[in-house]
Protein backbone atom coordinates (compact mmCIF):
# COMPACT_ATOMS: atom_id res chain seq x y z
CA UNK A 1 0.00 0.00 0.00
CA UNK A 2 1.50 3.55 -1.17
CA UNK A 3 1.28 6.15 2.12
CA UNK A 4 -0.76 9.28 0.76
CA UNK A 5 2.25 11.84 1.37
CA UNK A 6 -0.18 15.27 0.23
CA UNK A 7 -4.04 15.96 0.90
CA UNK A 8 -4.44 18.06 -2.21
CA UNK A 9 -4.67 22.02 -1.34
CA UNK A 10 -6.75 24.04 0.84
CA UNK A 11 -10.43 24.86 -0.03
CA UNK A 12 -10.72 28.97 0.97
CA UNK A 13 -14.27 30.43 0.19
CA UNK A 14 -16.24 33.35 1.51
CA UNK A 15 -18.94 32.40 3.70
CA UNK A 16 -20.13 36.21 4.52
CA UNK A 17 -18.84 39.36 3.02
CA UNK A 18 -16.37 40.01 6.20
CA UNK A 19 -15.00 36.62 6.66
CA UNK A 20 -12.75 33.69 4.61
CA UNK A 21 -13.04 29.73 5.41
CA UNK A 22 -9.69 27.90 4.64
CA UNK A 23 -10.64 23.75 5.18
CA UNK A 24 -8.11 21.63 4.77
CA UNK A 25 -6.83 17.79 5.39
CA UNK A 26 -4.26 16.36 6.59
CA UNK A 27 -2.82 12.82 6.63
CA UNK A 28 -1.51 13.29 10.18
CA UNK A 29 -3.44 12.75 13.83
CA UNK A 30 -4.92 16.50 14.77
CA UNK A 31 -2.27 16.46 17.87
CA UNK A 32 0.58 16.51 15.42
CA UNK A 33 -0.83 19.36 13.18
CA UNK A 34 -1.37 21.21 16.59
CA UNK A 35 1.97 20.52 17.75
CA UNK A 36 3.51 22.31 14.01
CA UNK A 37 1.42 24.72 14.24
CA UNK A 38 2.11 26.26 17.55
CA UNK A 39 5.69 25.16 18.67
CA UNK A 40 8.09 28.15 17.43
CA UNK A 41 10.85 26.01 15.88
CA UNK A 42 8.04 24.33 14.02
CA UNK A 43 6.55 27.73 13.13
CA UNK A 44 9.38 29.39 11.72
CA UNK A 45 9.86 26.48 8.89
CA UNK A 46 6.52 27.06 7.05
CA UNK A 47 4.87 30.40 8.50
CA UNK A 48 6.84 32.17 5.20
CA UNK A 49 5.79 29.21 2.82
CA UNK A 50 8.35 29.13 -0.04
CA UNK A 51 8.68 32.93 -0.60
CA UNK A 52 11.55 33.95 2.16
CA UNK A 53 12.80 33.57 6.00
CA UNK A 54 11.31 33.67 8.90
CA UNK A 55 13.25 36.16 11.12
CA UNK A 56 10.83 36.43 14.41
CA UNK A 57 8.77 33.66 16.16
CA UNK A 58 7.73 35.09 19.50
CA UNK A 59 4.82 32.76 20.80
CA UNK A 60 3.38 33.12 24.42
CA UNK A 61 0.88 30.51 23.73
CA UNK A 62 -1.46 31.18 26.24
CA UNK A 63 -4.78 32.99 26.76
CA UNK A 64 -3.92 36.81 26.96
CA UNK A 65 -0.53 35.70 25.51
CA UNK A 66 0.78 37.40 22.51
CA UNK A 67 2.43 35.91 19.22
CA UNK A 68 4.60 38.21 16.49
CA UNK A 69 6.48 36.62 13.52
CA UNK A 70 8.25 38.27 11.06
CA UNK A 71 9.82 37.35 7.58
CA UNK A 72 12.03 39.10 4.63
CA UNK A 73 10.18 37.70 1.72
CA UNK A 74 12.17 37.61 -1.85
CA UNK A 75 13.39 40.93 -2.78
CA UNK A 76 14.71 41.57 0.67
CA UNK A 77 10.81 43.15 2.05
CA UNK A 78 10.31 42.63 5.48
CA UNK A 79 6.91 41.72 6.38
CA UNK A 80 5.45 41.84 9.83
CA UNK A 81 2.28 40.67 11.71
CA UNK A 82 1.09 40.17 15.89
CA UNK A 83 -1.71 39.78 17.64
CA UNK A 84 -2.87 38.05 20.76
CA UNK A 85 -4.27 34.40 21.86
CA UNK A 86 -8.11 34.78 22.77
CA UNK A 87 -8.72 31.06 23.63
CA UNK A 88 -6.71 27.70 23.06
CA UNK A 89 -8.20 24.20 24.06
CA UNK A 90 -4.73 22.46 23.22
CA UNK A 91 -5.44 19.89 20.03
CA UNK A 92 -8.79 21.29 19.25
CA UNK A 93 -8.88 25.50 18.85
CA UNK A 94 -7.09 28.14 18.62
CA UNK A 95 -8.82 32.00 18.46
CA UNK A 96 -6.77 34.85 17.97
CA UNK A 97 -6.11 38.41 16.73
CA UNK A 98 -4.29 39.18 14.30
CA UNK A 99 -2.31 43.05 12.68
CA UNK A 100 -0.41 43.23 9.47
CA UNK A 101 2.14 45.48 10.09
CA UNK A 102 2.91 46.99 6.99
CA UNK A 103 -0.58 48.93 7.31
CA UNK A 104 0.31 52.71 8.71
CA UNK A 105 -1.19 52.65 12.06
CA UNK A 106 -3.32 49.72 11.86
CA UNK A 107 -5.85 50.22 14.97
CA UNK A 108 -5.47 47.20 17.35
CA UNK A 109 -9.78 46.89 17.24
CA UNK A 110 -9.13 46.35 13.39
CA UNK A 111 -7.07 43.34 13.44
CA UNK A 112 -8.46 39.84 12.20
CA UNK A 113 -9.51 37.04 14.38
CA UNK A 114 -8.63 33.84 13.24
CA UNK A 115 -10.16 30.68 14.89
CA UNK A 116 -9.19 27.24 13.94
CA UNK A 117 -10.07 24.13 14.60
CA UNK A 118 -8.98 20.77 14.72
CA UNK A 119 -11.04 17.67 14.07
CA UNK A 120 -9.49 13.98 13.22
CA UNK A 121 -11.38 11.33 11.43
CA UNK A 122 -9.36 8.23 11.20
CA UNK A 123 -6.02 9.52 11.92
CA UNK A 124 -6.59 12.45 9.22
CA UNK A 125 -7.16 16.19 10.82
CA UNK A 126 -8.99 18.34 9.28
CA UNK A 127 -8.66 21.87 9.69
CA UNK A 128 -10.90 24.67 9.80
CA UNK A 129 -9.67 28.57 9.80
CA UNK A 130 -12.21 31.21 9.46
CA UNK A 131 -10.66 34.69 9.87
CA UNK A 132 -13.06 37.26 10.12
CA UNK A 133 -12.63 40.98 9.57
CA UNK A 134 -14.31 44.56 9.98
CA UNK A 135 -15.39 45.16 6.08
CA UNK A 136 -15.67 43.06 2.85
CA UNK A 137 -13.06 45.77 1.31
CA UNK A 138 -10.63 44.74 4.45
CA UNK A 139 -11.40 40.83 3.38
CA UNK A 140 -11.02 41.62 -0.22
CA UNK A 141 -7.74 43.00 0.50
CA UNK A 142 -6.56 40.06 2.08
CA UNK A 143 -7.89 37.56 -0.37
CA UNK A 144 -6.00 40.08 -2.69
CA UNK A 145 -2.66 40.30 -1.70
CA UNK A 146 -1.78 37.04 -2.94
CA UNK A 147 -2.56 35.36 0.51
CA UNK A 148 -3.83 32.13 -1.06
CA UNK A 149 -0.73 30.96 -2.88
CA UNK A 150 1.46 31.87 0.57
CA UNK A 151 -1.47 29.71 2.61
CA UNK A 152 -0.93 26.31 0.10
CA UNK A 153 3.18 26.33 0.61
CA UNK A 154 2.00 26.91 4.36
CA UNK A 155 -0.06 23.94 4.56
CA UNK A 156 2.08 21.67 2.49
CA UNK A 157 5.16 22.06 4.76
CA UNK A 158 2.57 22.06 7.87
CA UNK A 159 1.55 18.47 6.06
CA UNK A 160 5.32 17.79 6.00
CA UNK A 161 6.06 18.46 9.24
CA UNK A 162 3.61 17.00 10.97
CA UNK A 163 3.34 13.67 8.89
CA UNK A 164 7.48 13.77 10.02
CA UNK A 165 6.74 13.96 13.38
CA UNK A 166 5.23 10.44 13.92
Amino acid sequence: MVAVTSSGPAKVTTPTDEQILVTREFNAPKHLVYRAWTTPELVRRWWAGRRGEVTLIEMDLRVGGTWRYVLVAEGGMEVGFHGEYREIVPNERIVWTEIYEGLPDAPEDHAAVNTLTFTEVDGRTTINLLTEVKSKEDRDAILESGMEVGLQEQMEIIEEIATSLR
